[in-house]
């Protein structure tokens, strides 16, 4: 058996001694594959550092110079053939790598990449983006180079916890008001002025519910009350225990609950709008309180569309920028339109305070408010709003009937308050 330092070489040159050493591979040519470093003083010196490549190589933790010389593009090009996962993130990644860090380390090979070019390459996106947009190109930086250990280089340079630098204060929390019914009222009757009776609808569903955009712009009639789950398509044999259940606890009796099947979304991928799971795969049944119920029966009746909630010309809301040409004048306010060269004439929309300039995923938000308010489980409000529950709370739990009907009850009671309160104020 070899000695370890028969595979070390000591070559003087100069004032300096270069180490070989070898990788344990061999050329196409059947030769060692050697690799080398030079700049020491001493032979003593040098015959350590070979020692400890040997050591490295021995216990597989060795990085070759060979590997480390990799250019990050050509790494990025693996690491994104290698994702695997949903829809929406692996699009956010995608565009994390293509416009900030692939432009930025294009020239670069991977082992280039210490904890100085980190941190140079950080302070450039602090300097260019938001916090949270500069957060998540770093999060996906920081994958990048975690995953190129052990293949590419030893140890990853990015920097859990910031130890140096000037402090930087946590980005603050968003600011949100209580999501009054007056409130969600008024946002209604402004989407109705908007796109019609399916604006109005919409809005009472997504703060009623707590359905992500998405989840709303993709729903479709057989996934909704007063069609489902009788026409639910059933499309996994594997769940029929389940097709079976929902029958019989939404769709069957005098006391069925109303509700609607969390299925899918919609989004773009490839120039086209296709349905993918929900966000997380957070299939789920949402019961609705009986006001609701009515509206959706009436909206159902009143197109033909497949879309629940039909946009102006037709489609589905998910092919529109619905944030910017419907959401911002709904909650923002808009002038009249008029004139005979007006093709839709519109009367002027009174911008809603609370939601002017906010997100209309604040309406989600507000729902899971609505429900903790109400002392509702735990486990019922994270089940229903698409979330894991962890621990033994989330392996044990169930969602019974006696909670939905108890979500639906309290929803109702918010309902029939703001009516009242309506008549009061009218009178």
């Amino acid at each position: 058996m070899a000695r370890p330092d028969e595979h070390i070489h000591i070559e003087w040159r100069g004032g300096t001694c270069r180490v070989k050493w070898w990788t344990g591979e061999y050329l196409p040519n059947g030769r060692k594959r050697y690799e080398s470093k030079g700049g020491f003083l001493d032979e003593e010196t040098a015959m350590d550092y070979g020692r400890d490549q040997l050591y490295e190589i021995r216990h597989g933790i060795h990085v070759s110079n060979r590997k480390g010389a990799t250019l990050m593009t050509e790494w990025l090009d693996d690491w994104l053939a290698g994702m695997d996962h949903g829809h929406l993130t692996e699009r956010g990644y995608r565009s994390a790598v293509e416009n900030h860090i692939r432009p930025y380390f294009a020239r670069k090979s991977v082992a280039d990449i210490d904890v100085l070019a980190y941190r140079a390459f950080r302070k450039h996106v602090n300097g260019v983006l938001g916090t949270g947009s500069a957060s998540n190109v770093m999060m996906v930086l920081g994958m990048v180079l975690d995953d190129a250990v052990p293949r590419l280089i030893k140890t990853s340079p990015v920097e859990r916890t910031k130890r140096r630098g000037k402090f930087t204060k946590k980005k603050k929390k968003e600011r949100k008001k209580d999501m009054a019914p007056a409130v969600v009222d008024r946002l209604a009757r402004n989407a109705e002025i908007f796109f019609g009776f399916p604006g109005y609808v919409f809005m009472w569903t997504m703060a009623m519910t707590g359905m992500r955009p998405a989840e709303l712009y993709g729903l479709t009639r057989e996934y909704c009350y007063p069609n489902w789950p009788g026409t639910d398509p059933r499309p996994d044999p594997d769940e029929e225990e389940r097709y079976a259940e929902d029958l019989e606890r939404y769709g069957l009796g005098d006391d069925r609950m109303p509700a609607i099947r969390v299925e899918r979304q919609v989004q773009y991928s490839g120039g086209e709008l296709q349905f993918f799971p929900p966000k997380y795969e957070s299939h789920r049944t949402l019961v609705v309180p009986t006001f609701l119920a009515e509206m959706l029966d009436k909206l159902l009746a009143s197109h033909t569309s497949r879309w629940v909630f039909p946009a102006i010309q037709g489609g589905s809301l998910g092919a529109v920028n619905f944030d910017y040409r419907y959401w911002r004048p709904i909650a923002d306010g808009v002038a009249e339109r008029s004139g005979p060269r007006v093709r839709r004439p519109r009367p002027a929309i009174p911008a809603v305070p609370t939601y002017r300039g906010k997100r209309l995923y604040l309406l989600r938000h507000g729902h899971k408010a609505w429900l903790d308010e109400d002392g509702h489980s735990k486990f019922a409000v994270e089940s229903r709003m698409g979330h894991e529950v962890p621990g033994v709370e989330g392996i044990y739990s169930s969602v019974t009937v006696p909670m939905e009907r108890a979500i639906m009850k309290s929803l109702q009671a918010r309902w029939e308050k703001l009516q009242q309160d309506l008549r009061e104020t009218d009178s």
